[in-house]
């Protein structure tokens, strides 16, 4: 089972973050404690990430969504960069986010908007199909 367990969070962990050129949490976490960042790792990426109650899609977009209510910038970009990874489009990543105005604010909006722009940037996906 604890194979499984890490051969799924290895998986799980190359489908979403591959090619993130900042810093994952789990190098953060693992700077301060390898023990600690192996558990969450386990549960976070190889646990909830992996679970297939939901697509990989709906469950970015949902994190794209509560990141931007929560306003935590950095968190987010590496998640629209996942979010783009499983194959959520710019189009869908920014309608979540401007959905999310109703609940958590403009000015919420306005920084997601902004970190979704930069990670499109980076990736050469900018501009994206704005005309509608």
């Amino acid at each position: 089972m604890a194979d499984d367990l890490i051969e799924k969070t290895r998986k799980t962990a190359a489908l979403y973050f591959k090619d993130v050129a900042d810093e994952r949490p789990y190098e953060l976490w693992r700077s301060f404690d390898k023990g600690m960042a192996k558990d969450l790792s386990l549960f976070i990426t190889g646990q909830m990430y992996a679970r297939e109650k939901i697509p990989h899609t709906t469950r970015q977009l949902v994190t794209v969504a509560a990141l931007t209510a929560l306003s935590r910038p950095e968190e987010l970009r590496l998640h629209i960069q996942a979010a783009l990874n499983v194959g959520c489009t710019p189009e869908e990543i920014a309608e979540v986010i401007f959905q999310t105005a109703v609940y958590a604010g403009v000015p919420a909006v306005n920084v997601a908007l902004k970190t979704l722009r930069s990670v499109l940037e980076e990736r050469g996906q900018w501009p994206v199909g704005n005309d509608k």
